[in-house]
């Protein structure tokens, strides 16, 4: 098959926005020479990689199969691409970072100072749901670098944590649990808890520590999104256990508050994460040492306030 690397980051794009146009647009390309790449790559495969209706698009079976293929094809590409700019001894073009949705609260900050430092590197985000999410992003190869709390087992990597990652449970203000902590965590029985989903590192924290302290929570909901959960709880309708760097602004202004309970908070350690095979740009190298330099002490300074601001 004659098929060019633009035909497959054409290919990828229409398969990650499931529209011709929206593609076009990230791409910088007119939708008629989106679809005309489209068209010459299926002649080139003999076979359908989408299916249309009307201006949406989604993958046909034949598509599916070869997104995979694709995918690893370019990360092969920005891997020899990352190659020649170790030996060019550059620290310049796209960085990729990929995160937990509990990262984004910090990590952009931390971003903003490393590109004061190094103007030349680009930095893509890609701000996944949960850790599933992430570690499929990461076997696919399309992220240089990984922020999360609990390391994948699912494949082999190189993990180094940078700071530690505490999680507390939440309730509103006015509560009847607040003051005269600490409490034991039978005392949370009577209360609803609204709980991120499965999947998620948040969720499986929680579980193991009540699992620890052999207790049956009662969970009344479940939600994907931190933002939605503190509102959820700031309107009442239960308690939540969420990463104590989600609920600066909420616990300074006193919307949310932290409860005293036994053997909370939870400590766990955010890492910065690659896959072992993975060879770092220089760009990549670069924000892997300021990270693991900077990034302790800039959740420090943010998380020691937060902690009196909550009680």
């Amino acid at each position: 098959m004659n098929i060019t690397f633009r035909q497959l980051q054409v290919f990828i794009q229409v398969a990650q926005n499931g529209s011709m146009a929206r593609a076009a647009e990230s791409l910088h390309l007119t939708p008629p020479a989106v679809s005309m790449q489209i068209k010459e790559l299926e002649k080139q495969v003999g076979l359908p990689l989408f299916d249309r209706s009307g201006r949406a698009v989604s993958l046909s079976t034949a598509g599916e199969y070869f997104v995979v293929h694709a995918r690893r094809l370019l990360a092969a590409l920005k891997e020899a691409d990352d190659a020649m700019a170790r030996l060019k001894k550059l620290e310049h073009g796209l960085l990729t970072i990929g995160m937990v949705s509990t990262a984004k609260y910090f990590v952009p900050h931390l971003l903003a100072r490393f590109r004061e430092e190094h103007p030349g590197v680009d930095v893509r985000l890609r701000v996944l749901g949960n850790r599933g999410q992430l570690v499929e992003q990461m076997q696919a190869g399309e992220v240089d670098l990984s922020i999360m709390g609990r390391p994948p087992k699912e494949i082999r990597t190189r993990s180094e944590a940078f700071a530690a990652h505490p999680l507390v449970f939440v309730a509103p203000p006015g509560h009847a649990l607040l003051g005269g902590g600490p409490h034991a965590v039978d005392d949370l029985a009577p209360y609803p808890i609204i709980a991120r989903e499965q999947g998620s590192g948040t969720r499986t924290a929680m579980e193991n520590f009540f699992a620890a302290h052999r207790f049956e929570p009662r969970i009344t909901m479940e939600m994907s999104s931190n933002e939605t959960i503190k509102q959820a709880v700031m309107a009442g309708l239960g308690l939540s256990f969420l990463s104590l760097h989600t609920m600066g602004l909420e616990l300074r202004s006193g919307l949310l508050q932290l409860l005293d309970i036994a053997d909370a908070p939870v400590m766990r350690g955010w890492n910065v994460v690659r896959l072992s095979a993975k060879l770092l740009s220089p760009a990549a190298e670069a924000f892997r040492y300021f990270i693991l330099e900077h990034g302790e002490a800039h959740l420090l300074a943010h998380d020691t306030p937060l902690i009196g601001a909550g009680r």
